[in-house]
């Protein structure tokens, strides 16, 4: 047995506790990594009889979905969307997100890049995606087409909404469709007509459009199990995913596109920068994979909690961040909750004027020998301690974060680790709301995508030239540009 029992003695299956509601952590994620197996086969099973009565054009897709926060939060911790997918011809997502002046592109950015992966870069379908949904997400003029571009910005193949009309009775009688219910023409049902013109009309350009990422988030089902076990202070619910979502939209608004991605191996080597948030539950093989990918010249953002379980949720014995140590060069043995605890820099490249709090976690880092300290606790119990440091190793290098930043500090950080890099992911000097979006289409050429997130309008000089997909006009780099409310741009060069 893996998992220790405390004081239970179990001499037969007869003994065994109860695993719902278990106290104990290593027990729980064992079950939960098995719960997740059994929806894999299960997918896998029904998979194989539809095959045996699908014609040879028909292929198998399912619509995968994401933690549920009353729309698509973060990371799926019930499904191995990665494992599962295998039984899949051509992944599929329902992706739901705030609307109106909450509407973002955060949701529609990471679900996509989830989606994605799991067909090793190929396009993938939303099954599903809000129309007019709740009261509350019923879109301004505009967003609707903004949402939808979105998506095939992401390497979307497909854009389909759930739902047709509004039910008239039962659960989702206010999770709108298209049409209203009286089936009558309205504002949304007009705005999607002239999304499937241009989606009809520019399928050349952007049909089977790929992602040339160089920089990946890694996430990890056991790591979400095992960190949300062990919340600190009175956190609640699905920590591992607020901090997922906090590094992700961090890069997300600094206009940073990435792949994420489960493992690290001899693929990951194409990404110049890993991201590595939370990884609090992880076997000796996938640090030291990591800790090679730096030695051989990848540089890695990793996050606090990070190395310090084996797989089977048992602490490390070593100093932390256990395996991780070699290539980060810091070590600690004490953590505390950050209470009235800012950060402050250490390098002029980074400002902690504003955006400085220390959130959730902190650790009390020691740098080894040579190891840059960048941040520093400012608390007069722990100002002798690093916050965030900084490595080189091997032909890499490694910047550790004790605590959870700000997503201004986080793209500071990014930004140091980075620094010489010409990177494929940075894909504009602006930051959001202008999030600008990059991908090949099948002639090789450019597409970039300028999305105005905001219910401004937004001035700005054109970072490319080449031919403007929806009005047919030339674009220069260095033209003054302008997009309305909520507008959008395609620029193909």
């Amino acid at each position: 047995m893996v998992w220790t029992t405390g004081s239970n003695r179990i001499d037969s299956w007869q003994d065994f506790p109860p695993v719902e509601n278990t106290i104990n952590a290593s027990l729980a994620c064992a079950f939960s990594r098995y719960q997740r197996q059994q929806v894999t086969e299960y997918l896998a099973w029904q998979a194989e009889i539809v095959r045996e009565y699908a014609q040879p054009h028909q292929f198998v897709t399912h619509n995968f979905d994401f933690e549920w926060r009353g729309y698509s939060y973060g990371v799926q911790p019930r499904v191995d969307h990665f494992a599962a997918a295998q039984a899949l011809d051509i992944a599929g997502v329902d992706i739901y997100h705030p609307s109106q002046k909450h509407l973002t592109g955060r949701e529609i950015a990471f679900g996509g890049a989830i989606t994605r992966s799991l067909k090793q870069g190929n396009n993938y379908f939303v099954l599903e995606t809000q129309a007019q949904g709740f009261a509350q997400w019923t879109p301004y003029p505009g967003q609707l087409r903004l949402q939808a571009f979105s998506h095939v910005a992401s390497g979307a193949a497909m854009v389909s909404y759930w739902h047709w009309h509004s039910i008239h009775n039962a659960f989702e009688t206010y999770w709108k469709g298209l049409l209203s219910h009286d089936f009558s023409r309205n504002a949304t049902w007009q705005e999607a007509t002239t999304i499937g013109a241009d989606f009809a009309r520019l399928s050349p350009q952007l049909a089977e459009l790929k992602a040339e990422n160089d920089v990946a988030l890694l996430i990890s089902n056991e790591a979400m199990d095992a960190l949300n076990q062990f919340r600190p202070g009175d956190a609640q619910g699905n920590i591992y995913n607020d901090i997922f979502r906090r590094f992700h939209d961090a890069l997300y608004d600094h206009n940073i596109s990435l792949d994420i991605i489960h493992d690290v191996n001899e693929e990951t080597a194409r990404y110049r920068v890993l991201i590595v948030p939370g990884l609090y539950a992880a076997d000796d093989g996938l640090l030291t994979r990591i800790n090679r990918y730096i030695e051989q010249g990848g540089r890695a953002l990793i996050g606090f909690k990070s190395g310090f379980s084996d797989e089977n949720v048992k602490v490390r014995s070593g100093a932390q961040p256990g395996v991780l140590r070699e290539s980060c060069g810091v070590s600690y043995s004490q953590f505390t909750l950050p209470e009235e605890t800012t950060v402050s820099a250490c390098s002029a490249d980074i400002d902690c004027s504003k955006d400085n709090q220390a959130e959730l976690w902190m650790e009390l880092l020691t740098p080894d020998a040579g190891t840059r300290t960048l941040l520093r606790y400012q608390h007069p119990a722990w100002s002798d301690y690093a916050a965030a440091t900084e490595a080189d190793y091997g032909q890499g290098r490694a910047i550790y974060v004790g605590f959870l930043p700000q997503k201004t500090l986080i793209s500071q950080l990014f930004d140091r680790l980075t620094a010489g890099l010409d990177l494929r992911s940075r894909t504009s000097a602006y930051r959001y709301p202008l999030v600008v979006k990059k991908m090949r289409n099948r002639d090789g050429n450019s597409i970039h995508f300028l999305f105005n997130y905001s219910g401004d309008p937004l001035a700005f000089i054109s970072e490319t030239s080449g031919n403007a997909l929806l009005s047919g006009e030339k674009v220069h780099c260095g033209q003054p540009l302008r997009l309305r409310a909520w507008e959008f741009s395609i620029i193909e060069s």
